[in-house]
C-alpha cells in the first residue's frame, strides 16, 4: 500500500514524469566572461539537466554545489547556470570549485531539482574525484531545494557523507505550503480591489491554480491589468484615489512592499499554474479560508466580499511532500538572509528554525541576518565569510556566532570590497507575524 501511495504521488503529482536522455560527461568549455583563473566544464545528466562546473587553478579541495532560485519558467538552455556562476563568483575567487545544475525542466519541483543537484555533484566527483569538503549552497527557492538535498542525499546509504555542510542564502525555506500564503492572499485581494484576474467576462477559475492550463494570458497583459488597477506605472500624484487605495492596502494587507507587489502577483499567477500542472494534479494547494484581514479602509466589507480559496487537502499534501523541509539534517547548516528581503520574507528563517528545532537538530543550525533591502545578491564579502565560518565549524568544531561571521567579513573586505552588514543582535520575528493564520 505504501508503494502504491508513493507511485500515486509520483504519477499524479508529477515527480517522475521527466523524459530520460543520454548523459553527456563534463567537458571543457569557455568560462563566463566575469570569471577569471578558472577552468570551466559543461555536461548533461540522464534527465536532461545541464551541468556547469568551474575549478580554480589553485583549488583548495572545497566544492560548492549550487542550487539556483526561481523557480524559473524560461526554457532550459546549456548556459542556464552561467549568470549564477558569475553572481556568486566569490566562491571560485576564494579558491573553491563550483558546480550547478539547470534542472531538467523549467518550473516547480523541489525533489526533482534536488535530484538534479545531486546528479551534478556526482558528475563532478566522476570527473575530479571526491573533494576534501562538499558544501551545499542554495539561493532563494534554491534554499528550499538545498534544504531538501541535504535531507535526502547528505548521508549515503553506507554512512559516508556526500555533503559536509550547507549554506542557505535568502532562502524560501518555510516550504511551499507556508511561504506562498502571502501570494494567495494577494491573488484574492487583487480580485477584491481590481476584479480583473479573471475579468467578469472571462471564464472563472479557482484562484489557487494561478491560471487555467490553456490560458493565453501573458506577462505583458498581466502588467497592464495591474497598472490599470493600481497606477503603479504612474507617479503617486497622478494616481486616482481608487488606485492609490488598492496599491497601498494590498501592500499593507499582504506585508509585501509596494515595489514588489507586481512580481509577487506574477508568481501567484504563472508559478501557481506551474505548481498546479506539475505538482498538485490541477488542484489548489493554497487557501485563505479563515483569514481575517485587518488594515484596510473597511475591514468588515473586505472580509465579507474577498474571494475565499479553499486548499485541496490532497494537493496540499503533494506540495508538502515535494517542498516542505522536515528538519532532518545531519550536517551543519548556516543561513544568511536580508532583514528587508522584498522577495523571500526574512520570517522564512523563523519557520525553518522551528522545523529544525522540532526535529531535535537545533545544534546543527546557525542563522545570520544582514541589514539589507535586496534578495538576489547581498554584499560580496558576506559569502566568502559565511563559507569560511561554515568550514571552520566542520573542520575545527567552531560553531559560529553572528558576531564571528561579521568579524570574518571584515577580514575578507580587502579581497572582496563591500559592506559587512551582518547584525549580530537581530532577532527574527515569528513566521505568523508575516503571514495571516488560516484554516489548513
Amino acid at each position: 500500500m505504501r508503494l502504491c501511495a508513493a507511485l500515486s504521488l509520483a504519477l499524479i503529482g508529477g515527480f517522475a514524469l521527466s523524459p530520460v536522455r543520454a548523459a553527456q560527461p563534463l567537458e571543457p568549455v569557455t568560462c563566463p566572461a566575469a570569471v577569471a583563473d578558472v577552468t570551466c566544464y559543461r555536461g548533461q545528466d540522464d534527465n536532461g539537466s545541464y551541468i556547469l562546473a568551474g575549478v580554480p587553478k589553485a583549488w583548495d579541495g572545497v566544492l560548492v554545489v549550487h542550487a539556483h532560485g526561481g523557480p524559473r519558467l524560461a526554457p532550459i538552455t546549456p548556459d542556464y547556470s552561467s549568470k549564477d556562476f558569475e553572481r556568486f563568483s566569490e566562491f571560485v575567487r576564494d579558491g573553491h570549485a563550483f558546480v550547478a545544475a539547470s534542472y531538467r525542466r523549467p518550473g516547480y519541483g523541489a525533489r526533482m531539482a534536488a535530484e538534479d543537484i545531486e546528479n551534478a555533484r556526482k558528475a563532478f566527483v566522476a570527473k575530479f574525484g571526491k573533494p576534501r569538503r562538499t558544501i551545499m549552497h542554495g539561493q532563494s527557492w534554491g534554499g528550499d531545494v538545498g534544504a531538501r538535498v541535504i535531507e535526502l542525499y547528505a548521508v549515503a546509504p553506507d554512512g559516508a557523507r556526500n555533503y559536509d555542510g550547507a549554506l542557505l542564502t535568502s532562502g524560501v525555506i518555510a516550504g511551499g505550503t507556508r511561504t506562498y500564503n502571502p501570494r494567495i492572499d494577494l491573488r484574492a485581494l487583487f480580485q477584491y480591489y481590481c476584479h480583473s484576474l479573471p475579468k467578469p467576462d472571462e471564464p472563472q477559475y479557482d484562484l489557487g491554480i494561478g491560471l487555467p492550463a490553456d490560458s493565453k494570458l501573458n506577462q505583458k497583459e498581466l502588467r497592464a491589468r495591474f497598472d490599470a488597477c493600481t497606477g503603479d506605472n504612474l507617479a503617486a500624484a497622478q494616481r486616482s484615489p481608487e488606485q492609490s487605495r488598492a496599491l497601498s492596502e494590498m501592500a499593507a494587507l499582504t506585508r509585501i512592499p509596494e515595489r514588489a507587489l507586481f512580481s509577487h502577483l506574477s508568481w501567484a499567477t504563472f508559478l501557481f499554474r506551474d505548481i498546479a500542472m506539475h505538482i498538485t494534479g490541477g488542484k489548489s494547494p493554497f487557501g485563505n479560508v479563515g483569514v481575517v484581514y485587518r488594515g484596510s479602509s473597511d475591514d468588515d466589507r473586505l472580509n465579507r466580499e474577498v474571494p475565499r480559496v479553499t486548499a485541496d487537502p490532497q494537493a496540499r499534501a503533494w506540495l508538502a511532500y515535494d517542498s516542505d523541509p522536515t528538519g532532518q539534517i545531519a550536517i551543519p547548516v548556516l543561513t544568511l538572509h536580508a532583514i528587508d528581503d522584498p522577495t523571500a520574507a526574512v520570517e522564512n528563517e523563523a519557520a525553518y528554525r522551528d522545523t529544525v528545532e522540532h526535529a531535535g537538530n537545533a545544534r546543527l543550525l546557525v542563522q545570520t541576518f544582514a541589514r539589507e533591502h535586496v534578495h538576489s545578491k547581498l554584499s560580496p564579502p558576506l559569502y566568502p565569510a559565511e563559507l569560511d565560518a561554515l568550514l571552520a565549524w566542520i573542520d575545527k568544531g567552531e560553531r559560529p556566532t553572528p558576531q564571528a561571521v561579521l568579524d570574518r567579513c571584515h577580514a575578507k573586505q580587502h579581497a572582496f570590497p563591500g559592506d559587512c552588514t551582518i547584525d549580530p543582535a537581530y532577532q527574527v520575528a515569528p513566521f505568523l507575524s508575516r503571514s495571516w493564520p488560516r484554516t489548513p
